[in-house]
């Protein structure tokens, strides 16, 4: 079963600063039948201008995957931690028992960032946050796990969520495939390109809640970039 859900149905809120899509209801955005996927609660598809970005603010409880399209996010907690994810890369906070954090775009241009929430296996933890690099030559023609809560993903982010998050650079007239065990959800996005899933053509930042689909056969119709979520039910 694969559901597309085009870029244009998403929910939507523009805050001047900030041009926000949600894949699941969010804020000021309800719908009962997009609640989440799986453990999966959260995609928003966030364009933030120049100098702005989120104040100072408190989470618990949950694992915030920011995946920066373009530009560069800067992100400074109440733990110390402070770091600017550039366009590529991936920065990962655990919430734990409450953390406070911002989150701006110090940047001359547009950042573009995925934000996804998946709910933690565990609660009452310390907080945590850590960020690294994922060159795009690395992932060309393949998925690569850049966040995981699978002990033997050993090179990527560390998730406190039986989860992956992965990415895949695709050219034009390639195809990656992707196994998905039994009783599992994924959720994809092609942050660019046209792709087709299974199928299913996918054109760029539309969404597609994946189950009971053993492999994943993703052919780019055009140069494509890839991030997919498969997490528990």
């Amino acid at each position: 079963m694969i559901e597309r859900r085009p870029f244009n149905s998403l929910g939507h809120a523009d805050h001047g600063w900030l041009n926000a899509r949600h894949h699941f209801s969010f804020a000021g955005y309800h719908d009962p039948k997009r609640m989440g996927w799986g453990a999966l609660r959260v995609w928003n598809d966030d364009t933030i201008a120049p100098q702005t970005g989120f104040p100072p603010h408190s989470h618990a409880d949950m694992e915030i995957i920011t995946y920066v399209r373009q530009g560069a996010i800067t992100h400074r907690d109440n733990l110390g931690n402070e770091g600017r994810t550039e366009a590529g890369d991936v920065q990962v906070m655990s919430a734990g028992n409450g953390i406070t954090h911002s989150e701006y775009n110090r940047e001359s241009g547009t950042t573009q960032i995925f934000q996804i929430w998946i709910l933690p296996d565990t609660h009452d933890q310390p907080p945590s946050w850590g960020a690294r690099p994922f060159p795009a030559g690395e992932r060309s023609g393949r998925f690569v796990t850049l966040a995981s809560g699978f002990r033997e993903d050993s090179d990527a982010l560390p998730l406190r969520a039986k989860a992956r998050v992965l990415g895949a650079t695709v050219g034009a007239g390639m195809t990656v495939e992707y196994t998905l065990a039994q009783g599992r959800h994924a959720y994809l996005v092609a942050a660019k390109g046209t792709v087709e899933l299974n199928g299913v053509r996918l054109e760029a930042r539309d969404g597609a809640a994946i189950r009971h689909e053993s492999v994943l056969r993703l052919t780019a119709l055009e140069d494509a970039e890839l991030v997919l979520v498969d997490s528990a039910a």
